[in-house]
């Protein structure tokens, strides 16, 4: 570690080194330059951890020196030594993030102190930026398996010895497809997973940037009951996945993946993690809201399961439980109750309400609404004209 002592004044230099207990504090160098101008290229090939400066000098003046240090994002500490006692001064000091400020004539006490705070801050904080700098590295790193592995699932050009850098050493490995419900935050599970994997030496995991629900495992051979053990325990949500697939080349990877997840959309999975009753409640609230967002789009019991992580059968007797009607009924009614709006409150005409509506043909659009409402489309639409002449 390296202290500089920049001061105009050679009495004042010769006064700080030896009153400095240097070592004591780790300081192996202690630099001195006689103006700001020396106290700049000292700076610049030596670096200095902790600066001592005098504010007025000839030329560049500590406080340039403090702001030129700034501009340079300077991570060290300075402390301003001066024999002026002036509020300007301290204010100035402040401004520029001094450690700290020191009067003429120095005291060997108040100086040793103020050392000592500063290299116990500098170090404090030089720990911080390592920790930083040693998460951003593991952030960039884990991004990057995920952005390769998601270009092998989908058939994309990838480099197999980069894939092979994220796993342990083997012959052959076990490849598992992990969903998560969509309304969970599955990234921190996903991190989770993959660290156990990783400190266990058993594989990893890898969360696939086209699809933030999705989490393909790549283990070695025999660990896969444990890591199902594992995520029963640790994993306070629902999953559901499809495992079993052997993987020998890592070539096959785009093979492997499409055929699992074919399994998945065709709903031959195997879930872990029971819902309990507060879970399905509002499991159930979220497909209600979602068919009332969605009414007018192409939706089914096979497309609500494979977005709720609920089976169809279970879906179709919670909602007619919920909302009193089957699903096909309940989106006709909202369908018809926004076709009822539209007939009173716009000119659009009836072939383009039935279209938004997601009815291809009129005349099944008109002869569905007069079963709902008694009265056909025009009927309605004449109806309410009549009436509001009326009032």
């Amino acid at each position: 570690m390296k202290a500089l002592i920049i001061d105009d004044e050679f009495n004042v230099r010769y006064v700080i080194r030896h009153l400095g207990q240097w070592k004591q504090h780790g300081i192996t160098d202690v630099l001195e330059a006689a103006n700001g101008e020396e106290g700049k290229k000292i700076i610049e090939r030596q670096n200095p951890e902790i600066i001592f400066t005098d504010i007025k000098m000839p030329g560049i003046s500590g406080i340039e020196i403090m702001e030129w240090l700034n501009s340079i994002d300077y991570s060290g500490k300075v402390i301003f030594i001066t024999g002026f006692d002036d509020y300007s001064f301290m204010r100035k000091a402040i401004q520029f993030n001094s450690f700290d400020y020191l009067l003429k004539p120095i005291e060997a006490d108040p100086f040793n102190n103020t050392l000592s705070a500063a290299i116990e801050s500098w170090q404090s904080e030089k720990e911080e930026r390592q920790n930083k700098e040693t998460g951003v590295l593991e952030e960039v790193k884990r991004f990057r398996m995920n952005q390769v592995v998601t270009q092998a699932c989908l058939g994309e050009p990838f480099e197999e010895s980069e894939v092979a850098s994220f796993l342990p050493l083997a012959d052959e490995y076990d490849v598992t497809l992990i969903s998560f419900y969509h309304m969970h935050h599955s990234e921190p599970y996903i991190q989770l997973l993959a660290d156990e994997l990783f400190n266990q030496d058993w594989g990893n995991a890898f969360a696939l940037q086209h699809d933030q629900n999705l989490c393909l495992v790549i283990s070695t051979p025999k660990h896969w009951l444990a890591i199902e053990e594992w995520i029963s325990h640790q994993f306070d949500i629902p999953v559901r996945l499809v495992s079993g697939k052997t993987l020998r080349l890592l070539n096959e990877i785009p093979r492997l993946y499409q055929e699992i997840q074919k399994t998945m959309d065709d709903q031959k999975y195997r879930s872990i993690h029971r819902l309990n009753d507060l879970d399905d409640a509002q499991r159930m609230q979220n497909i209600v809201d979602f068919v009332e967002t969605h009414y007018m789009e192409e939706l089914s019991l096979e497309k609500l399961a494979n977005r709720f992580f609920l089976s169809r059968e279970h879906i179709s007797r919670k909602f007619k439980q919920q909302t009193g009607m089957p699903l096909s009924k309940y989106i006709m009614n909202l369908r018809i109750d926004q076709a009822k709006s539209w007939l009173s409150e716009t000119d659009e005409s009836i072939l383009s309400i039935s279209l938004m509506l997601g009815y291809q043909d009129e005349k099944y659009f008109s002869k569905l609404f007069k079963k709902v409402v008694g009265i056909t489309p025009f009927e309605y639409r004449n109806l309410d004209k009549k009436l509001a002449l009326t009032k």
